[in-house]
């Protein structure tokens, strides 16, 4: 039987793991078996970077923080090596970077599982999401389409402009 200390280190590690679930708006689970220790540094220090938070997890603490958090499906998938990829703003980002390196890995690395907003995805979803483009590609994309609206608006309203001045000019 656990002593109580460790106990309560147990129960403050769930609570940790808890709160990231809950508070992300999207988070992947992988196996990391078999990745070097250089491989590791540059994927932590990707994902850093994108701002997500990656950290390896204990199955058992994560499987009382995922039913404690509803995410009762994920429980499935947690046997062997897991990581836990957690993003905060952009739900797109933590599938791209971690399905670029599974790809990438040929097979020493590979996805499990993830959740976007609250729906869990098993592998085949977080290699779909990782095929999404982000927020700023479809922020570029919607403002792409604006201003060639405008543009069209502009080149029209010219050409208003130089009628009525070529009419102006024949009548007078």
């Amino acid at each position: 039987m656990p002593s109580e200390k460790v106990l309560e280190e147990k129960k403050l590690a769930v609570s940790e793991i808890k709160a990231k679930l809950q508070n992300s708006v999207a988070g992947v689970i992988v196996d990391y078996k078999g990745i070097s220790v250089a491989d590791d540094t540059k994927l932590r220090k990707e994902l850093r970077e994108a701002g997500v938070e990656y950290t390896v997890v204990k199955n058992t603490l994560l499987r009382f923080a995922a039913k404690e958090s509803g995410f009762d499906e994920l429980v499935n998938v947690l046997e062997g090596t897991t990581a836990l990829a957690v993003s905060n703003e952009d739900p797109v980002v933590a599938a791209k970077i971690l399905n670029k390196y599974a790809e990438d890995s040929k097979g020493n690395f590979s996805l499990k599982a993830g959740y976007v907003e609250g729906k869990i995805l098993d592998k085949a979803g977080v290699e779909s999401l990782a095929k999404l483009p982000s927020k700023e590609q479809l922020l570029t994309q919607l403002l792409s389409v604006l201003n060639g609206n405008i543009r069209g608006l502009a080149v029209a309203l010219n050409a208003i402009a130089e009628k009525k001045q070529g009419e102006e000019e024949v009548v007078a």
